[in-house]
């Protein structure tokens, strides 16, 4: 298993650009003896885009889901809902990062991911179509699993996850994800076998 796995199902290819897709996930957060759990939803292998991979529950915005920012907050809440039968309020999510497919990519989405603590005695389930598993895991141990071949993780997800794991509570990361200046990253992918790289790293 490639340690950089591509963002989509097809191959990298030069084609005309593509518009993103907004889109929003949500990373639930729970505080456990290790450090803070994150819940992951594992993609339908049968999903054209990322099937099989392990991800933070998220969805494209819809139509009806409001004006500018308002839309995200809806998708994401709407999207956690859905795929992992968890209910969090907008008003606690907190913008963490936004993240653009590379302009290479035949799929696109321009994705808010917000963090959200787990409300007390959730219990999240698979919606059993999109998503047909689910885990609480801390970065670390879903890190090492990845590293290990035994948890495919999309480039976003791990990058995401390397972040999350410097934090050693739920209160620390929500604090600073308060703090934060939220600016799009914009990944470059390479012609290596559909590698992708962040701005500013080398080949």
């Amino acid at each position: 298993m490639s340690s950089d796995p591509p963002t989509t199902s097809g191959a990298m290819r030069r084609r005309p650009v593509t518009t993103p897709r907004q889109s929003a996930s949500v990373i639930l957060l729970r505080d456990a003896a290790a450090g803070p759990e994150l819940l992951l939803v594992r993609r339908s292998p049968a999903q054209r885009f990322m099937g099989g991979y392990w991800v933070f529950p998220g969805g494209a915005v819809d139509a009806g889901d409001g004006p500018a920012d308002e839309s995200h907050v809806a998708a994401a809440v709407r999207e956690l809902r859905e795929e992992a039968g968890v209910t969090v309020a907008a008003a606690d999510l907190v913008a963490f990062s936004r993240w653009i497919t590379p302009e290479d990519s035949e799929i696109r989405f321009d994705t808010r991911f917000y963090l959200a603590r787990a409300p007390a005695g959730a219990r999240p389930r698979a919606d059993g179509v999109e998503c047909v598993a689910l885990r609480w895991s801390t970065a670390r141990a879903a890190l090492g699993e990845h590293a290990a071949g035994r948890l495919q993780l999309a480039f976003p997800t791990r990058r995401h996850l390397e972040e999350l794991s410097a934090y050693g509570s739920v209160d620390r990361l929500l604090g600073h994800a308060r703090t934060r200046d939220v600016q799009p990253v914009r990944p470059r992918s390479l012609t290596d076998g559909g590698r992708v790289h962040l701005p500013g790293e080398t080949d």
